[in-house]
């Protein structure tokens, strides 16, 4: 598959069948992820990857929201994965401070993407989800309470019943110049 190929097909998945996606194919989407750049190369991140049912069951309530009316697909994901932010860098940090830039949360964004491509892929949905109980997913994981986790994933393979949607985007003229804004 060419690479803007790769990309039109990538989308955010929210219906998955009742069918297990081995350590293998986990594997690939997480080096994926782990070989993406970084800002001074510090890397500042930690993949979780959740796949024993019983937990990520209970990690795919905390994702429900107020009214529970928020990622009711996310039980159906059998894999999860928590992106936890770890420390960067000191360069990283202290150019992040004098250029009022969050370089780290830039490069979880670059890192989660990767997992996302390399689901589709290996033929796999996927989900980038920001709205979760982020407290009680990190108690669920035991990750560190200093520690943060800016976003979870889920994979699995996507429900035949569910369409691949036509990607609606600004027209190129709309988001493109050259030279000058």
């Amino acid at each position: 598959m060419k690479f803007l190929e790769l990309i039109s097909s990538r989308q955010s998945d929210r219906q998955y069948i009742n069918k297990p996606v081995n350590r293998e194919t986990i594997n690939r989407c997480v080096e994926a992820a782990r070989l993406a750049p970084s800002a001074s190369n510090s890397q500042p991140w930690k993949f979780i990857v959740v796949d024993d049912p019983e937990l990520k069951e209970k990690v795919a309530r905390k994702t429900f929201g107020p009214l529970k009316s928020f990622n009711k697909f996310v039980p159906q994901a059998p894999v999860i994965i928590a992106i936890v932010l770890e420390k960067p860098r000191l360069a990283t940090e202290l150019g992040g401070r004098l250029k009022k830039k969050e370089y780290p949360l830039i490069d979880i964004g670059i890192a989660a993407e990767h997992i996302c491509l390399q689901a589709t892929e290996e033929g796999l949905g996927s989900c980038m989800l920001g709205w979760f109980d982020e407290k009680s997913v990190k108690t669920l994981l035991n990750v560190p309470e200093k520690k943060s986790i800016p976003l979870l994933i889920t994979l699995g393979y996507t429900s035949k019943d569910y369409k691949h949607r036509k990607k609606i985007r600004k027209s190129f003229d709309d988001v493109v110049s050259y030279n000058s804004y």
